[in-house]
């Protein structure tokens, strides 16, 4: 993991298309402004967690009825 300090006003540039912004510091939260591609999609790590977890969910579930259909 790269750790980078920024202060308020502050970014850095991701894969020369995203830009990350340092807007508002308050005591243990920062708010970030994020400037991606419309195509780039952008989570909060808990709700990516989330949507991989009923992804993973679904194929195994799939998976499960497809076998059953190929047994009989």
């Amino acid at each position: 993991m790269l750790a980078l300090s920024r202060k308020k006003n502050e970014a850095l540039v991701i894969n020369n298309n995203v830009e990350i912004t340092v807007l508002e510091i308050k005591g243990e939260q920062v708010k970030l402004g994020i400037s991606a591609p419309r195509e780039v999609p952008v989570y909060r790590k808990e709700v990516y967690v989330q949507i991989q977890d009923a992804n993973q969910e679904s194929v195994d579930v799939a998976g499960i009825e497809a076998l059953q259909n190929l047994l009989g």
